[in-house]
């Protein structure tokens, strides 16, 4: 069920059907102010709540899920061996404190995974347009780094992958979505007075990437222009 007005409906359904001590388990990437709400609702029915922070993705169903489980120590224990039966097998499983705890934890997962995944984007990027020393081939590059490097990771092998398919990436337009969790990840950076600058930066970087030809940009443009005599480029559309 996806995360938002379709989980709620279907958590209030499974009140409305359920019975005291049932346990509703919500596996989604719902925001963890919501899985709160949701959680006195169904405690108010008599039963129990479990929200399940989930990462995996689309190999999770082959590797197993990582989970983050928010819950009740009873509860959790009741559940554990499906839990486990999901998890990897050797972890990924943990109970992160009270319902609401897992969505929590889920949400800054995700905005640690917006920084990580702008920081090889950005790196990959100073090497692709290196004057210095233009060819380099980025794939074999990602290929070594996969291996005894520093930086290894998931997100590297994907990137080694991805660009074995497609080397200049020439099938993917550079517009990049953001699903809500790196700007909960902010919101609650922001409500706890934590910086976060490479969380925050890598949501607008996000943002940015779903523009072109900005206003903005062409009013710094014209500031240049306006103090400094400097050159714009004119926009072949106006001038016909």
């Amino acid at each position: 069920v996806p995360a938002g007005d379709p989980t709620t409906q279907a958590i209030n359904k499974l009140i409305e059907l359920g019975d005291p001590g049932d346990i509703i388990v919500d596996g989604g990437n719902t925001n963890w102010k919501v899985a709160l709400d949701d959680c006195a609702r169904v405690r108010a029915k008599g039963m129990h709540y479990m929200d399940a922070g989930t990462s995996g993705g689309i190999w999770g169903f082959e590797f197993g899920y990582c989970l983050m489980v928010g819950a009740e120590q009873e509860i959790y224990d009741h559940c554990l061996p499906i839990l486990k039966d999901l998890a990897p097998d050797d972890g990924g499983l943990v109970r992160t404190g009270a319902e609401g705890s897992g969505h929590f934890v889920k949400m800054v997962h995700n905005g640690i995974e917006y920084g990580l995944m702008q920081a090889y984007a950005e790196g990959f990027q100073v090497m692709k347009m290196s004057k210095s020393f233009p060819g380099m081939d980025m794939q074999a590059i990602a290929e070594c780094w996969r291996t005894g490097s520093v930086v290894r990771s998931w997100l590297l092998d994907l990137i080694a992958r991805g660009l074995s398919q497609d080397p200049e990436l020439a099938g993917i337009k550079g517009w990049v979505e953001d699903t809500g969790e790196g700007r909960w990840t902010v919101e609650a950076a922001i409500d706890e007075s934590v910086p976060t600058p490479v969380i925050a930066e890598s949501l607008f970087a996000r943002f940015r990437s779903r523009m072109e030809n900005t206003f903005g940009d062409r009013m710094l443009a014209m500031m240049r222009q306006q103090f400094g005599g400097h050159a714009v480029v004119k926009d072949a559309a106006s001038e016909k």
